[in-house]
């Protein structure tokens, strides 16, 4: 293949080292490669609007956003965490040869505690806790999240004995301690230590060169402990291990569904050949379910899980992470943004004062314009992503804001200041223009952005709805009558809009998503 392969990743030490074994291999094969890191959507140049390539549903990742929108020809990802329906257009296009599927307990002083009545073991998994649960089930989970890095840290700052990671994931970034013990009795989850590739069915050419890589035995074993975990309809609300491996010719499957506390167990163990592998991990798991399995899903379903929160916006894997463990999370993009067409002459036409009060006000220029032709004296802005954004991107912000009120106030403070453009969407903000109209300071609007409601009616009744925009209110109560929520607001503006439909409003110290997370936490602490 001519062209060079585009491959993208996020930018963890981990996703990087899978992202280079993949690029070895290709190269090893006369492929020529590039790493393309994308971490948010301000990475990415966005040829066309979002609901326009499909994403608008559980499946808004910036990976696979990159993939339909043409900005990188492969993503590779860490398998099982990759959701066992892909979105439509994108494929499995290859796996690794798996390095390995156990997971270890790192311990800080010895391992005498494996043998005691009382210990502290940490992890942010359901299947871990619920696992250990069942083998020690008088010790004390503690929750563990972030990345390998991090929750190493964390074990090193702790009093916990010990933690539990997976052991590819240590290897792979040469942080797995001599201090550590095999966990060979846990059943991993599904597809672990698998590095997967994905790539768009409408690219042959490409699918071909993916398949010099795949491993086959690998793909097999991963596409049985997924059709397993897909059968069970699980996910990060049910303790669910599955294990498929060769040997000696024979194909062995491992698989086991928990209740949250360990106390209940319901395994399947079953040996077979390469001819059996199409239809055994959903064999596998209808036996579970018919031995109790369905039971004790509506069981934990409808059991002693806390609360449950509907994010209307989709979250990345980091911020999923900051929610406790008590609760159940759903989350659905409720907005869609389409870019409008921006004429050169109108970026021609911007005064020196530019004033924009989102990142999809951004967004909309580079969907417009390289970086390279877009040079404002004077930015403004809202919010202190949006100005990561511009300044990796435009350039230097003279003032920034929490809130378009605030902002509007600093910019009258200015009294060489006689007008101004603002980009702004359809739902523009009139709080700005009225404080920048009453101090005699001229605004030209260019809308350069709409937002488009995506209405969806939901059977479940949610403890609290996370709203990160007025419009995300608005998009919601269209099809969703639910007063008795917590409405949690990423800032007064939304909150605002929540009060005319919700009882009960909390706004966030701090306008980020991270903080709205931050107040659920606290409001059900």
């Amino acid at each position: 293949m001519e062209k060079i392969i585009r491959i993208g990743t996020r930018s963890s030490e981990l996703a990087l080292w899978q992202a280079n074994t993949v690029a070895h291999q290709l190269n090893h094969l006369g492929h020529e490669t590039e790493i393309v890191k994308i971490d948010s959507q301000g990475d990415l140049d966005l040829k066309k609007p979002l609901y326009e390539m499909g994403i608008t549903g559980v499946f808004t990742k910036n990976l696979d956003i990159a993939l339909l929108n043409g900005t990188i020809d492969i993503a590779v990802h860490s398998m099982k965490d990759v959701p066992t329906v892909l979105p439509e257009n994108i494929v499995q296009a290859a796996v690794l040869k798996r390095a390995g599927s156990l997971d270890v307990c790192v311990f800080k002083d010895n391992e005498d505690f494996f043998h005691q009545k009382e210990a502290v073991i940490a992890t942010g998994s359901l299947r871990r806790k619920a696992q250990w649960l069942h083998q020690y089930p008088t010790h004390t989970i503690e929750g563990l999240r972030g990345n390998v890095n991090t929750r190493m840290q964390k074990l090193e700052d702790s009093n916990w004995n010990g933690a539990i990671f997976a052991q590819a994931g240590l290897q792979r970034v040469k942080l797995l301690p001599k201090n550590h013990v095999k966990l060979d009795w846990m059943i991993p989850a599904p597809a672990q230590g698998i590095v997967m590739i994905t790539a768009l069915d409408s690219n042959p050419e490409l699918l071909e060169v993916c398949k010099e890589i795949n491993h086959f035995e690998t793909e097999i074993c991963a596409h049985i402990e997924r059709q397993f975990l897909n059968t069970l309809e699980g996910g990060c609300t049910a303790p669910i291990g599955a294990l498929a491996f060769f040997k000696e010719e024979r194909l062995i499957f491992k698989g086991a569904l928990f209740s949250l506390d360990g106390k209940k167990k319901i395994e399947v163990d079953k040996l077979g050949y390469m001819v059996d592998h199409k239809d055994l991990g959903k064999k596998c798991a209808e036996d579970i379910l018919q031995r109790g399995g369905k039971k004790l899903m509506v069981e934990m379903a409808s059991g002693p899980k806390a609360k449950k929160i509907l994010s209307t916006k989709q979250l990345s894997e980091n911020q999923t992470e900051l929610f406790d463990d008590k609760f159940g999370i759903k989350m659905s993009d409720f907005i869609a943004i389409r870019y409008n067409r921006i004429k050169p002459t109108i970026l021609k036409s911007i005064k020196e004062h530019l004033v924009i009060t989102s990142q999809n006000g951004v967004e909309a220029l580079l969907h417009n314009f390289s970086p390279m032709e877009l040079d404002f004296k004077n930015i403004y802005c809202v919010g202190r992503r949006t100005k990561r954004l511009i300044e990796k991107k435009i350039g230097k912000v003279t003032a920034v804001e929490n809130t378009a009120e605030e902002l509007a106030k600093t910019i009258a403070n200015n009294k060489e200041i006689e007008s101004v453009t603002f980009l702004c969407g359809d739902k523009r903000r009139d709080d700005l223009i009225d404080v920048l109209s009453l101090n005699a300071i001229e605004v030209d609007e260019i809308e350069v952005y709409r937002t488009i409601l995506n209405e969806r009616k939901f059977n479940d009744t949610f403890d609290g709805v996370l709203f990160y925009s007025p419009t995300g209110v608005q998009s919601y109560i269209a099809d969703n009558d639910n007063k008795s929520a917590v409405a949690f607001c990423i800032g007064e503006t939304t909150a605002e809009e929540a009060k005319k439909h919700f009882d009960n409003v909390e706004v966030a110290k701090l306008p980020s998503i991270e903080n709205v997370i931050k107040t659920v936490n606290e409001y059900y602490k």
